[in-house]
């Protein structure tokens, strides 16, 4: 996702709205005007500074949003600030209750009134994407036409990793879309005898969410994240750049499109004749 991508996707309510709120309670302390009128329960001169206890719960915040941010493997600013939000908003409740029981109450109805108006924005582009609803199905298709290579993602509805990988695969799918060359993703959790077979935890602390396989004439080939020769799990960053070179997307299409007849040939557009190159 480019940088002018990302700020048009920064103008959406949901992450203003969600970036005042995590900066709400520092921006109330620092803004005299509001300060004054919220905080002054004396004539304390630094009554609109930090104290050492919100200055150790902002400093403890920085900290876990850093660990989180990396675990979920976060490789773009709208990653960052979606997997920030939730702790962000824990401390800010922290904060607005230590400084007001009835502060902390009221931004927690606030959280609760955002979260029902704004849900998160979803990937509404388009994609070319094989949804499987039956496991019976999806080892089917694997098989059922060999000169087909599949790219599986396999995940779980409610893993921030998933959830922020999913545009990614979408935008993969449209932009790879060839006969011989399919995109498909399974939810591991309506389907543990598939991540059984497959060797893929899907417990809440697993680090192989999602996983990414890709099948030739059946047969697995590659995932990421794989397992090294010490049996160690390689972290792998799902970004776009990272998908498309370490499976080798160009090349699958283009060997996609060398087996298509030539009716067929004729007919991809100028854009597609282009990545076959």
């Amino acid at each position: 996702m480019t940088w002018k991508k990302q700020l048009g996707t920064l103008a959406l309510p949901y992450y203003w709205v969600n970036i005042l709120m995590a900066l709400s309670y520092l921006l109330a302390k620092k803004t005299t005007f509001i300060c004054t009128r919220i905080f002054n329960l004396g004539e304390e001169d630094d009554v609109c500074d930090l104290d050492s206890r919100e200055a150790e719960i902002l400093f403890f915040l920085l900290i876990v949003v850093m660990i989180r941010s990396r675990k979920t493997g976060s490789v773009t600013m709208i990653n960052y600030l979606s997997s920030s939000f939730l702790y962000t908003k824990v401390a800010n409740a922290i904060l607005w209750g230590y400084a007001d029981f009835r502060f902390g109450l009221g931004f927690l109805l606030m959280c609760v009134l955002v979260g029902m108006v704004l849900p998160e924005p979803s990937y509404r582009g388009p994609e070319h994407i094989t949804y499987f609803r039956n496991s019976q199905v999806f080892e089917e298709e694997l098989v059922r036409d060999k000169r087909t290579s599949w790219l599986i993602c396999f995940y779980t509805v409610w893993n921030p990793s998933c959830v922020h990988f999913a545009p990614v695969f979408a935008e993969l799918s449209h932009e790879y879309n060839a006969e011989y060359l399919r995109f498909g993703k399974i939810d591991i959790g309506r389907f543990p005898d598939v991540a059984q077979k497959y060797r893929i935890s899907d417990s809440s602390f697993s680090r192989q969410l999602p996983t990414v396989v890709l099948f030739q004439q059946g047969k697995e080939v590659d995932r990421r994240p794989c397992v090294d020769n010490k049996g160690k799990l390689q972290k792998f960053f799902f970004s776009s750049d990272n998908v498309r070179a370490t499976f080798g997307l160009n090349q699958l299409y283009k060997q996609a499109m060398e087996r298509l007849p030539e009716s067929a040939k004729k007919t991809t557009s100028p854009l597609e004749s282009k990545k076959s190159q």
